[in-house]
């Protein structure tokens, strides 16, 4: 196990209550009727109870945490409260509950509350195709100075008014400069195999740059966002022309397992049902194998079995969008070479570690500052859902996340390191919303990257 342990303390976004309102503290074991939590689709769509068997109303140490939150964070919303507790009751494959700690120490569960500056401290990234260009396992300061000046564009083009091209400008041209200062670094961090045809996308970044600054001076907004995407999409090829193998060992005792040593990418057909404005649904997901190649491993021998190949969505409730529950008693995939339960242990990533963690939650330890790589920031985050008090009991039931960053922002998210994030949809993931219980996956194909899976047991016969 890498030695990986991290923070971002999340139980004070759902702990905001009050003596006059419905939305109560979880270890009060008060009903929360309207909110609807449900596990899996075996479970039921009934109400649940909320319960924190080591704590009471009358336990001293609960009467101080809710005199904490009290005065620490109104600056909730009840609504974000209401939202912030139905993410972290919901994200199961076969309890109502999620992960709450059961072993009596409330001071373990809830450490001193953050300063509001640690708990708001800037707004995180939130599109997914950056999400994974920072992602990659690279050390190359020279790409990323051109990099960071092209993702400001995005924010620039928030400003109203003429500003935004003037604002975009300067970014452009901070790209532009950084890029010829730092080409011959660049290129010296490209990984030899694949030199030629790195050196080959920075010639179209370079034309590219000088096209959008044509643009700009042109004053022509609406053509500047299809621009920036274009010019990221060569940095992240650029990046990912650096990467020179796989970066580190997987565990020996998951060694065995289907792995991903890089990238992939799987087009998800759904149908929708009962929709006059929407009749099917392409969405494009991205695959993250460096930060997650157990999971990420797990899911592309999957889809190569068909496995969710006419699967109906199981969950649709405005929070996730969920499914992977087979049919029959099982609530995961029975390997057919085994006739046994496929499980893969909690695989985490942190900002700053060689190799990801396994089998534990990044609070199970005690610290909470770090971040993880694959944040639950973007709409469209994918991650795997397991068992309530059993970290390495997730199978095949997956689920992308439906939610307003702002409510859970890094480092004070209550999903981060606990559910293992392998990857984002990147094409068509606003149509999320859309989809409902009962939609089906006509098909889930694979794109590129299949290179990448290492010991695929969908070759094996049966």
């Amino acid at each position: 196990m890498a030695a990986v342990i991290s923070h971002h303390y999340h139980s004070h976004s759902y702990l905001c209550t009050s003596s006059s309102s419905k939305i109560v503290f979880p270890f009060l074991n008060i009903k929360v009727p309207h909110l609807g939590f449900h596990g899996s689709s075996k479970i039921g769509r009934q109400s649940r109870r909320l319960v924190w068997p080591c704590c009471s109303s009358r336990n001293p140490k609960a009467r101080r945490i809710e005199a904490l939150c009290d005065s620490k964070l109104r600056f909730f919303s009840w609504k974000e409260c209401a939202i912030s507790i139905a993410l972290a009751v919901g994200l199961l494959t076969g309890n109502p509950a999620m992960g709450l700690p059961v072993d009596g120490n409330v001071n373990a569960a809830f450490p001193a509350f953050p300063e509001l500056s640690v708990l708001i401290s800037g707004p995180p990234i939130k599109d997914p195709g950056a999400l994974l260009r920072y992602a990659l396992p690279i050390d190359n300061k020279a790409i990323k100075e051109v990099q960071k000046p092209l993702e400001d564009i995005t924010d620039s083009l928030k400003i109203t008014g003429q500003k935004a091209l003037d604002s975009a400008e300067r970014n452009v041209r901070q790209a532009s400069r950084a890029l010829k200062q730092g080409k011959s670094l660049i290129v010296s961090g490209l990984a030899e195999s694949k030199k030629e045809h790195g050196v080959d996308l920075l010639g179209k970044l370079e034309a590219g740059i000088d096209e959008l600054q044509q643009i700009i001076e042109d004053r022509k907004r609406e053509a500047v966002g299809p621009k920036q995407k274009e010019l990221l999409q060569y940095v992240g090829g650029v990046e990912e022309d650096m990467v020179d193998g796989f970066p580190y060992e997987v565990p020996e005792e998951y060694r065995n397992m289907p792995l991903l040593k890089g990238r992939a990418s799987v087009d998800m057909k759904v149908k929708v049902k009962d929709n006059p404005n929407l009749d099917e649904v392409v969405f494009h997901i991205v695959v993250d194998g460096y930060n997650a190649p157990v999971t990420a491993g797990n899911f592309v021998d999957l889809v190569e079995r068909h496995f969710y190949d006419g699967m109906e969505i199981q969950r649709a409730d405005g929070f996730v969008v969920q499914t992977g529950d087979p049919e029959g008693p099982a609530e995961g995939f029975i390997d057919p070479s085994t006739e046994k339960l496929r499980t893969i242990p909690l695989e985490i990533m942190v900002e700053g570690e060689k190799a990801p963690i396994y089998g534990v939650t990044l609070e199970d330890v005690g610290l909470y500052k770090a971040q993880t790589k694959l944040p639950f920031n973007a709409f469209g985050t994918m991650a795997m859902a397991r068992e309530e008090f059993e970290n390495n009991s997730a199978s095949s039931q997956i689920f992308w996340l439906l939610k307003e960053s702002e409510l859970t922002p890094s480092n004070a998210n209550i999903l981060d390191g606990r559910y293992t994030v392998f990857g984002y949809i990147t094409e068509n993931e606003d149509l999320l919303a859309d989809l409902k219980v009962g939609d089906v996956i006509e098909s889930m194909q694979l794109v590129s990257g299949l290179d990448n899976l290492v010991n695929p047991s969908y070759k094996i016969a049966g």
